[in-house]
């Protein structure tokens, strides 16, 4: 054994080791994961994952009846469906990796690259049953879809300047950028877009320490402006007359009410709806109603516990949140999540006036799948904490007691 010599490999290991060392590169992946499974939120992720599994069953029974009225073979959206699901979970694991400065930086170029072309829509875009909305970009692309996120993400970074320089005027900045934007989707016109932009805005500015008196003046300019699309735009007026008035048998609104309770609370059995194939885009903004027929009313009720559960895991995950920052736009990204299915849901109940809005994480789309993945990517991104690290202030608790002081 004296006569043995061990030769010194590179990186200090030794020639019986060398040539199976791991590679710098793939360490720094494999540690990458490790941090980010540690951190991520692994409950929400996994709600988000069944809520798309649940959508893409739904999708397959809505697709025979959008198959038909758009003349394409019968499960061609399904297929279509699945691939856009691979992708956005794809977008959805890549975007969560990010840091929460990356994330703050991602949602900050993309709300300015999505404000330019949402200016271009009313110029270039392609009109789609009356509404100028998208652009042709090789694929059909609406760049509110991709804006909302990012929105969220912007007034989040304006309204926690507050909490470094109180006397600046963000509120104001928000408000003007809320505007802005409003006014540019009332131009295609989109309606349920621009209320679904102003609830993120509301909450924000709410979250970010505002006094009452400020609450009800904003209130009271939410309202106004309400009132002003009720009389200006004829597409908003008739929606809100039909909501008000009951509506007909032919209406959208209608015949997605009588599609979600022709199932009684089981169901018709997958494939055996009959009423899906009279209802107008079952696909997209009506799928809820498809579910209700096929799958019955119970299974309408997991959807809306699943949405629930989101909303209030992520909530959670805030309580004891230091960082302003990561707070608002966490709580902006779930009124987001949350508030689009809601407006969704309560529309195929026939509770509010039709919106042209998809269902999140389940209805049929390409870009607003991706949107959609894009924004519960940023979620965990933001939601991402070292589980070792115990926060000794709280969040949301001190925003309502700060606000508290201040009225």
């Amino acid at each position: 054994m004296s006569g043995t010599v061990f030769t010194p490999a590179a990186g200090g290991e030794t020639g019986r080791t060398s040539g199976r060392s791991t590679p710098p590169a793939r360490r720094e992946w494999r540690e990458a994961v490790r941090v980010w499974w540690r951190e991520i939120d692994r409950v929400l992720l996994l709600l988000v994952v069944i809520l798309m599994g649940l959508g893409t069953v739904a999708v397959a029974a809505a697709s025979p009846a959008a198959a038909d009225q758009y003349g394409v073979e019968t499960f061609a959206f399904l297929k279509r469906h699945i691939a856009y699901q691979v992708l956005g979970l794809a977008v959805l694991v890549a975007t969560s990796f990010a840091s929460r400065t990356d994330a703050r930086r991602i949602g900050i170029v993309v709300a300015g690259i999505m404000f330019v072309l949402l200016v271009l829509v009313p110029i270039i875009g392609v009109e789609k049953n009356g509404a100028r909305r998208w652009l042709d970009l090789g694929i059909s692309v609406q760049p509110s879809e991709f804006l909302k996120p990012a929105f969220a993400i912007l007034l989040a970074w304006m309204l926690s300047w507050r909490a470094r320089e109180p006397n600046l005027p963000v509120v104001f900045y928000a408000t003007v950028a809320m505007g802005i934007v409003g006014a540019l989707l009332m131009l295609q016109p989109n309606l349920g877009e621009a209320v679904l932009f102003g609830g993120v805005w509301f909450v924000l500015v709410l979250l970010s320490g505002v006094s009452i008196q400020r609450i009800a003046a904003l209130i009271g300019i939410g309202m106004a402006a309400l009132t002003a699309s009720y009389f200006l735009y004829d597409n908003a007026r008739y929606r809100i007359d039909s909501f008000l008035g009951g509506g007909t048998a032919f209406d959208q609104v209608d015949l997605a009410q009588r599609t979600l309770l022709a199932g009684g609370w089981t169901g018709s059995g997958l494939w055996l709806g009959v009423r899906k194939m009279n209802l107008p885009e079952a696909h997209t903004d009506y799928i809820f109603s498809v579910v209700g027929e096929e799958f019955g009313l119970l299974v309408c009720a997991l959807f809306v516990a699943l949405y629930a559960a989101i909303v209030a895991r992520a909530l959670l995950r805030l309580i004891d949140e230091e960082d302003m920052f990561a707070l608002l736009a966490g709580a902006g990204l779930a009124t987001l999540l949350g508030g689009q299915a809601f407006i969704n849901i309560l529309v195929n109940l026939q509770l509010f006036p039709s919106k042209g809005m998809t269902l999140p994480l389940v209805s049929y789309g390409g870009s607003s799948t991706l949107a959609v993945c894009f924004t519960v990517g940023l979620l965990l991104a933001i939601s991402r904490r070292n589980p070792f690290l115990k926060r000794e202030r709280p969040g949301l608790g001190q925003l309502f007691e700060r606000k508290e002081e201040s009225a």
